[in-house]
């Protein structure tokens, strides 16, 4: 029976899950650096988050992608239009257990790795970025962690274990996207009141999947947090750089700030893949390695620094009420050179369709960007 190219895949991803487990493989004792860092091989052996900066400095275009739970709904609930479409949970007061119901729907049907890095290549990028796991907790990992992941949805598939195969054989970075500060699931996660940020949609009467009060416990989510990014860590090879997201929620208590133990998981991510880099927005605790504020970034940085912007007029995720005002190939030149001016990468986000295929319009836009960038 012919192997099908998805099944290739998967069947790639869930070797390389089990070849790379240990995070020994990526030290700096490494006989191999890791792919994307070709061409840095000597400042490796020397300092490997040092070439991993470099590298990073110099890639200057990257692919976001927003792709989860929320992308069913496509920005929409009840009659109620929800921008940014991600924040579709948080909007629409939608309640956890029925919120998780959407996990019953969710196929990735379209969803291919090697489609997705193809285009990025096609379209001069260097690198990408998925969320692994966005504000709603959803993970698109295999976590033990958690039962609410992409393996336990119809799809029961781990599709950053795809990408991140497809990413190593290709020479591209993949970075990790994980919502550290804002949570709106986990029972233990920083509450309103307590916190600010956005930290939980404003239920009433209250959530009962919360815990409150002296039932509530903050290490507990932190321990969490910090046991799933060892996973991202130590199953999926050598990864670029942990972009941590939901800053507002920390930020909000300077002096609750501690609570978060920052500077603890950033020295535990080096330890475990000495290149790795740590990113937190536009900075929380200063120590990060690189900044990744939003498209209306003004000023400078005296770490590396990497803008956001979305192919949709406002929404990361996939929003229906977009179509047909995507970004053109001249606004996305336009961006690319803004960034220059600032010194910075320019990471441009694609929201999935709730199959998971990349929008068309979208697709046609990189690969007419890509042509640009090689003339």
């Amino acid at each position: 029976m012919m192997t099908t190219r998805r099944e290739l895949i998967k069947t790639g991803a869930a070797c390389a899950a089990t070849v790379v487990s240990s995070p020994v493989a990526f030290g700096k004792g490494a006989a191999k650096v890791p792919s994307y860092l070709k061409g840095y091989e000597a400042l490796y052996a020397a300092a490997p988050r040092r070439a991993a900066l470099t590298c990073f400095r110099e890639s200057k275009f990257g692919l976001f992608m927003h792709y989860g739970l929320y992308s069913l709904l496509q920005g929409h609930w009840k009659g109620l239009h929800a921008r940014p479409a991600e924040w579709v949970q948080f909007r629409g007061k939608i309640r956890v257990k029925e919120y998780a119901r959407l996990a019953r729907r969710f196929t990735a049907k379209t969803f291919d790795a090697d489609v997705i890095t193809d285009l990025a290549l096609a379209a001069g990028m260097k690198y990408i970025n998925i969320t692994t796991r966005h504000h709603d907790s959803f993970c698109l990992f295999d976590s033990k962690y958690t039962d609410f992941k992409s393996t336990n949805t119809p799809a029961k598939r781990d599709l950053v274990g795809e990408l991140s195969e497809q990413c190593r054989r290709k020479g591209l970075g993949l970075h990790l996207y994980y919502s550290h500060g804002r949570d709106w699931r986990h029972p233990h996660a920083p509450n309103n009141g307590d916190w600010g940020g956005a930290a939980r949609p404003a239920y009433k009467p209250p959530e009962q999947h919360y815990k409150y009060g002296k039932e509530h416990d903050l290490q507990i989510y932190v321990t969490f947090m910090k046991n799933q990014i060892t996973e991202l860590l130590t199953h999926y090879g050598p990864i670029a750089s942990i972009w941590l997201d939901g800053v507002a929620t920390p930020a909000s208590r300077k002096n609750k700030l501690h609570l978060f133990k920052c500077q603890e998981l950033y020295d535990h991510i080096h330890s475990l893949q000495p290149h790795v880099l740590v990113s937190y927005k536009q900075g929380l605790i200063g120590t990060e390695d690189f900044k990744a504020p939003e498209r209306h970034f003004k000023g400078t940085s005296k770490v590396p620094l990497e803008v956001c912007d979305t192919l949709q007029p406002h929404s990361w995720g996939y929003d229906r009420a977009d179509d047909g005002k995507h970004k053109t190939a001249d606004q996305v030149m336009a961006m690319l050179a803004r960034a220059d001016t600032l010194g910075a990468n320019l990471l441009l986000n694609t929201g999935p369709l709730p199959d998971g295929a990349i929008c068309p319009a979208d697709v046609k836009t990189l690969k007419e960007v890509g042509r640009r960038l090689r003339r």
